[in-house]
């Protein structure tokens, strides 16, 4: 876990670290850099990653993959169940658990892009994510769509402006706005899982049981193709599984848990890459593969609902 002195370390120990020198350039909605990121490196105020330096990942060797591992699993399963519990209570109590998965989801993918603690940027894409739950509850369920879409081009307008402020050098500014634009989508997919409580309670409930199977297969310590083939295979059974537990049936619950499933290793793979530091796993590697397994709980809710 980070400390205060920059003792945020890669999960694992195949490579040394070594700390760049924070640049000067003024702050983006990325804000402020610290000691951390990826694998603990320095990164410039919202810029890109620090070239030439030995600590970088170009001077690295070894995989730069590193999976989030067993407790991110569990604690990624953890939220995707409680989601599915939330889902069979109402809608307040999905919107409280996707207002968390919100949360973790901006702060990771801001330490997953070696910005931190960016506390500007973090809190633009939070708010993104809370207008999107605001506008779900206030819209119709036929224009929950609709709705976020008009949230999420009004928030992407926002970063741009908020990006007219820095005077840096251009590959920052474009670093800075990238990271800026991406944890806005990303909080803002995450209210489809609300989306998809008002089409199907019962589609979240199997997603989420989805998520959950799929990210822990996933860290079983097998080797990485037989569980990359098994995890999105096991989620569809737990799909049809929790499928015949609710109105959906198997069939559609198997569909609507492959699609999860597959979710998830996305999100599993982005929160791998680039030396993960302890930290981006336990915060990206918790959220994304249930934030972008959202989008399609979602619409294939509503074509099996």
């Amino acid at each position: 876990m980070p400390g205060t002195g920059g003792d945020d370390v890669p999960s694992t120990g195949n490579a040394p670290r070594t700390d760049g020198t924070p640049g000067e350039a003024p702050g983006t909605a990325g804000a402020a850099a610290q000691p951390g990121g990826r694998g603990g490196r320095r990164r410039k105020k919202g810029g890109p990653p620090n070239r030439g330096v030995p600590g970088h990942p170009e001077h690295r060797t070894g995989d730069p993959i590193i999976p989030p591992g067993g407790q991110s699993a569990a604690l990624t399963a953890a939220l995707a169940l409680a989601l599915a519990a939330a889902a069979a209570i109402g809608r307040p109590a999905v919107a409280v658990v996707v207002v968390l998965l919100q949360a973790v989801t901006a702060a990771g993918w801001y330490r997953l892009n070696g910005m931190w603690p960016a506390r500007q940027g973090i809190a633009l894409g939070f708010l993104a994510g809370l207008s999107a739950v605001a506008a779900l509850f206030l819209s119709s369920d036929r224009n929950a769509a609709t709705a976020v879409a008009g949230v999420l081009g009004i928030w992407v307008l926002l970063v741009l402006l908020f990006q007219l402020r820095n005077h840096g050098a251009p590959d920052e500014r474009l670093y800075g706005l990238t990271v800026a634009v991406g944890a806005t989508v990303l909080t803002v997919l995450a209210a489809a899982h609300l989306a998809a409580q008002a089409v199907s309670a019962d589609a979240v409930v199997v997603g989420g049981v989805a998520v959950a199977v799929a990210v822990c297969v996933r860290a079983l310590p097998l080797p990485g193709l037989l569980t990359l083939a098994a995890a999105p295979a096991v989620a569809a059974g737990a799909g049809a599984a929790a499928g015949t537990w609710t109105d959906l049936g198997a069939g559609a619950g198997a569909l609507l848990g492959l699609g999860a499933g597959g979710g998830a290793l996305i999100g599993l793979r982005a929160a791998s890459y680039d030396w993960p530091s302890r930290f981006v796993h336990l915060t990206a590697g918790v959220a994304l593969p249930l934030a972008l397994a959202g989008p399609v709980v979602y619409l294939l809710g509503r074509v099996v609902g």
